[in-house]
């Protein structure tokens, strides 16, 4: 999954632990008629990659939803959401068209067939064969 727009916000490597786990987390508000600001977190050597971005640029960061299940002291099942990002680039110039390459250099397009401005009906169609479906 993908989540394109610009960077509101990037925070500060945090450790967590003794075993030095790492996170970033930053904010990406999404360019929509109801813009969304959207929390995404990256991990451990992830977080490098937030390193050469700064606030206010257009981004595209490929993501990851994940979620897990947590049990309380007191019994109670609680569920957790993250948006885990593991890919982050600057938005490409529009391509012409979404699933077109540009052509090869010397290579022409295929003309499309010439349009029927007349129809003619069927002559050879008989009433009485109406109803020889094969089932």
């Amino acid at each position: 999954m993908e989540v394109t727009g610009r960077i509101k916000m990037i925070d500060e490597t945090k450790s967590f632990g003794a075993n030095g786990f790492r996170k970033r987390e930053m904010v990406v508000t999404t360019d929509e008629q109801y813009p969304q600001h959207i929390l995404i977190e990256f991990t451990q050597d992830k977080c490098d990659l937030l390193n050469n971005y700064t606030v206010g640029e257009p981004v595209k960061v490929s993501i990851n939803l994940r979620g897990r299940e947590w049990v309380n002291p007191q019994g109670e099942t609680k569920y957790f959401n993250a948006i885990q990002g593991w890919r982050i680039e600057k938005p490409q110039a529009e391509a012409p068209q979404a699933g077109y390459q540009q052509a090869p250099q010397g290579y022409q397009q295929p003309q499309a067939p010439a349009r029927q401005d007349s129809f003619e009906p069927a002559s050879n169609f008989r009433e009485e064969e109406h109803d020889d479906l094969p089932f």
